[in-house]
């Protein structure tokens, strides 16, 4: 059962990243202000969810939300700061957009980089633990793959329909046959599909 919210005297937003462990495209993030009596029966970590009820719950969230943003960083930024950077700076330019201004962060993970003038708790496996993560979860996952679905039609060889740019092993073989398409990361390593690399 997930819960309402970590702390009720503050105004706390949840965040999330989507795409990290991916060889191309950006890496997207969400930042979620929930009511304090929202529920939803089906709201849990977005990839315990199938892909048809995620963009159901996105309607959802979108339409009960007090307050939701989404924020990209893209693949050459990422070669540029790092993949962990980057992921804090999505966050950080999710919570920036945000209608209502949060007082409390509650972030996916076991890091973050402080955002200016606001606490944070970090929270590991906080997707399937608290509402506001998993519905930053459901919305960055949703709007990267929307994001990886209109670049696929430039690029389908890659399969990115499919894999949404995670590292398959067709996605693997078919950069290393191929190389690099301008989306891709140039910083991560692809390794052997024949290698497992989970």
């Amino acid at each position: 059962m997930l819960l309402s919210y970590f702390q009720n005297q503050l105004i706390e937003a949840g965040c999330d990243e989507a795409g990290r462990g991916c060889l191309a495209g950006p890496v997207f993030a969400a930042a979620v202000i929930l009511p304090q009596d929202f529920h939803h029966p089906l709201l849990n970590d977005s990839k315990q969810i199938k892909e048809s009820d995620r963009f159901k719950l996105r309607v959802e969230i979108e339409k009960n939300a007090i307050a939701f943003a989404v924020a990209m960083v893209d693949h050459q930024e990422i070669d540029k700061i790092n993949i962990l950077n980057a992921s804090f700076l999505a966050m950080h330019r999710a919570v920036e957009k945000l209608k209502v201004q949060p007082q409390f962060l509650i972030i996916d993970g076991n890091r973050f980089k402080t955002y200016p003038n606001i606490n944070h708790e970090c929270i590991v496996k906080g997707d399937g633990k608290y509402f506001s993560i998993a519905a930053a979860s459901i919305l960055a996952k949703t709007y990267r793959d929307d994001f990886m679905h209109q670049i696929d039609e430039e690029f389908p060889v890659y399969q990115w329909k499919k894999n949404k740019g995670y590292p398959t092993q067709h996605h693997r073989q078919t950069v290393i046959e191929i190389g690099f398409s301008p989306y891709h990361r140039k910083t991560f390593r692809v390794t052997n599909p024949q290698l497992s690399i989970f």
